[in-house]
């Protein structure tokens, strides 16, 4: 698999790379094209230089005898961050490095499937960064990102949409889905949005009053 590179001026997402299930060489070949900077968590590099893709940035706390200069010298140039801080997943010491970097928007990938832990800690910790970085989780079935009070963007028919809150989320209102909303709350464990879908073409209006919610944009 090639490289990435090709952007204008940092404009375009950095992708993270975490060791969750595996996506299409398809969808990591769409990302790199167009990412900017290539984070990949110490966990997965192996993996990822099986398919030999250039990495910018090798992150992790590197125990368990992990060797980061082995990796230097196989994708030189190569950017090491040491981030031991045992408080934070490596995927939030991801986050943090974007944000120093003053990088506004990171796509993640790999960061779903395989152990449940993992998934549930990776979809709900990306809140914690909502006004600091714009980030999108993806897989081969999902886009997960966290919507703003006011949400609007065209889709087509039938395109299957779950609204998840995180916690309790207040006064939800929808247009253009087929199971509407209308001021109402959502709470994870008793009542979500889930596998709802758009009405007709044209535009989805979602907007909430409090709380965090998550828009999945999901395909079987």
């Amino acid at each position: 698999m090639s490289s990435h590179h090709i952007v204008r001026d940092d404009q375009e997402p950095a992708l993270i790379i975490a060791n969750g299930a595996a996506c299409s060489k398809e969808l990591m070949g769409h990302l790199l094209e167009w990412s900017p900077l290539v984070i990949v968590l110490d966990s997965a590099i192996d993996r990822v230089m099986q398919l030999g893709i250039k990495v910018d940035v090798l992150l992790g706390d590197f125990d368990r005898g992990f060797d980061p200069e082995y990796y230097r010298d196989l994708q030189y140039p190569l950017e090491i961050v040491y981030a031991p801080d045992q408080e934070k997943t490596d995927l939030e010491k991801a986050f943090d490095f974007l944000i120093d970097r003053k990088i506004p928007a990171a796509n993640v990938i790999w960061a779903t499937g395989r152990r449940a832990d993992h998934t549930i800690t990776n979809i709900t910790n990306i809140v914690r960064f909502r006004d600091k970085l714009k980030i999108v989780l993806l897989d081969d079935h999902s886009k997960i990102f966290l919507l703003p009070p006011t949400f609007e963007k065209w889709y087509t028919a039938a395109t299957p949409i779950s609204l998840i809150p995180i916690g309790q989320v207040e006064g939800i209102t929808t247009k253009n889905l087929k199971y509407p909303l209308n001021n109402e709350p959502l709470t994870i464990g008793y009542r979500t949005g889930s596998s709802n879908e758009v009405e007709k073409d044209g535009m989805v209006l979602i907007e909430h009053k409090q709380g965090d919610l998550l828009m999945m944009e999901c395909y079987d």
